[in-house]
């Protein structure tokens, strides 16, 4: 049994606006490296938030997992960040990826930063210690390996009601 992997990279030459390139199912790609980099800013807002034991870097992130659940990975400020100051600085093929498991990951993203959110309100330190660990130990496994949990998440949940 074969399974379609919805985020295979291709490479291509030249990149087409992020409007105009689509999968063969007629859904945007992105530049691969884009979410990447938005979790080496994660990561660095999520430590923040643990380190200061502050809501404050808690709630931007929250905020930008909003917009990148909502609006897609594509619309959030760390990749309007990427395309502006980043991107121009890199070479070769671009690798582009389906929108939709980094979309689901900023989805995933989005819970665990409202139970952290709910947490530091409600004055339940273990829940917010713990989701805001969660959330960080998944953003740093992205940022540093390249390997991103919540994408892992949609391609099993697709692949389990695919049936």
């Amino acid at each position: 049994m074969t399974f379609e992997n919805p985020i295979a990279l291709t490479s291509g030459k030249s990149e087409m606006a992020s409007t105009e390139k689509k999968n063969e199912k007629n859904f945007p790609l992105i530049d691969a490296r884009g979410p990447r980099f938005g979790a080496m800013i994660t990561v660095l807002m999520l430590s923040l938030t643990l380190v200061f034991d502050s809501a404050l870097p808690l709630l931007v992130q929250g905020v930008v997992f909003m917009i990148g659940a909502t609006f897609g990975p594509q619309r959030t400020p760390y990749a309007f960040i990427f395309k502006r100051l980043i991107k121009p600085l890199l070479r070769g093929d671009v690798p582009t990826e389906d929108v939709r498991p980094p979309q689901f990951a900023q989805a995933v993203g989005l819970v665990f930063a409202i139970f952290a959110l709910l947490g530091f309100a409600s004055g339940s330190d273990p829940l917010f210690l713990i989701a805001t660990s969660m959330a960080l130990a998944a953003a740093f496994l992205n940022a540093a390996f390249n390997y991103c949990l919540g994408c892992e998440m949609y391609l099993l949940l697709t692949r389990a009601f695919k049936r």
